[in-house]
């Protein structure tokens, strides 16, 4: 894998990851949930991540991840 393949797919992850996290950690302020319950919830967001889907095409992942934040996490 090119030196730019993998920089572009470590991207992905990041931005997958900090996006989970983030949305995970919202929904559960919203239900209620205490700072170590919210924690707990954006963690495990980021387990659920679809990898598969990042794997197959970095660059739109990343892409679609990038408008997602812009657009804000209301939708949720």
């Amino acid at each position: 894998m090119a030196a730019q393949d993998q920089r572009q797919l470590a991207d992905a992850v990041r931005a997958a990851c900090i996006q989970a996290a983030l949305d995970g950690y919202e929904r559960a302020q919203i239900a209620g949930l205490c700072q170590e319950g919210a924690w707990e919830c954006a963690v495990d967001a980021m387990r659920m991540i679809d990898l598969k889907a990042i794997l197959q095409d970095p660059a739109a992942a990343a892409d679609a991840l990038q408008q997602q934040r812009g657009q804000g996490t209301a939708a949720a």
